[in-house]
């Protein structure tokens, strides 16, 4: 059993970017901006938007944050989405989600400039994305393609489950995975109404695990030699910990990682790569990369 460490990975390929500004600040060239827009104070999105901050220090980035009570109005960030689409300066900015009940997300993120759409949420970049098109990929997907490509996992052909459906991660995942420039794989997606769930992992040499239920995937889901992805980060209660919770994966990390070829753990498997891959998008757009 290897285990995928996404934090040394995402290290590594944050020098690269930073080598790359170096490069293209050198000979006159733009210093890549991302803004990031945070709205109330979810403990989550803190700790997310505080870790961004910091990569794209290490990326050598230019970074703004813009924050806003959570009794903002829909009128006011939508003004304020509107400033960051025009301002020349901002290459890639995100709007990090959950939104307080009272904002419309989909109106939200609708407005944002694609050209600008770094979390890969706008329409077009979804659409550009299941048609294999270049475009902004959202983070976390392209953090799991990119460790499956680092760590020389044979994804072609194999049989791969993807755990979830959701917009962010199970539905793109499935479908880059599918892709025959991506994982060219034979994907099956499950989600909490498969009836035949357990039978369905059994058969995966790939198993990505994404239905946000800590340890729901046991040693009796999983073949010898297969290789799990854990995408899971729930907080569950730990009296031993000062902070009185530890995060949880949505795999039962003890018992099934010994019969895996690979595994991610949780934390520091996906997660340094989710901000990573954002990194990687905000160069793109600081370059021009998919759309003139």
């Amino acid at each position: 059993m290897q285990l995928i460490d996404g934090k040394a990975t995402a290290t590594a390929i944050k020098q690269e970017i930073a080598a790359e500004v170096k490069a293209i600040m050198a000979a006159g060239g733009k210093q890549p901006h991302l803004a990031a827009v945070l709205v109330g104070h979810d403990g989550g999105s803190e700790t997310y938007v505080k870790n961004k901050v910091i990569a794209c220090e290490q990326c050598g980035f230019k970074s703004t944050l813009i924050r806003y009570e959570s009794d903002v109005t829909e009128e006011e960030l939508l003004g304020c989405v509107d400033r960051l689409n025009r301002d020349s300066d901002v290459d890639g900015f995100i709007v990090q989600l959950p939104l307080p009940k009272h904002i419309d997300e989909q109106k939200v993120v609708m407005a944002i400039d694609y050209r600008k759409d770094v979390d890969g949420f706008h329409p077009v970049n979804v659409g550009r994305m299941a048609i294999g098109l270049p475009c902004f990929i959202s983070a976390t997907p392209l953090g799991i393609l990119t460790l499956l490509q680092r760590y020389n996992i044979e994804t072609s052909g194999k049989k791969c489950v993807v755990l979830g459906r959701s917009n962010i991660v199970g539905k793109p995942m499935a479908q880059l995975m599918m892709q025959k420039q991506y994982g060219d794989a034979t994907v099956t997606v499950c989600h909490s109404h498969s009836t035949n769930l357990k039978e369905e992992c059994r058969e995966a040499d790939i198993i990505i695990a994404a239905i946000g239920r800590p340890g729901f995937v046991t040693a009796d889901m999983v073949k010898e030699g297969a290789v799990v992805i854990d995408v899971g980060t729930t907080r569950v209660p730990d009296a031993t910990r000062k902070s009185g919770f530890r995060l949880s994966g949505d795999v039962d990390f003890d018992n099934v990682a010994p019969r895996c070829s690979y595994i991610t753990p949780v934390p520091g498997g996906v997660g340094p790569m989710t901000i990573c891959s954002l990194m990687k998008n905000t160069l793109a757009a600081g370059k021009h990369e998919y759309y003139k």
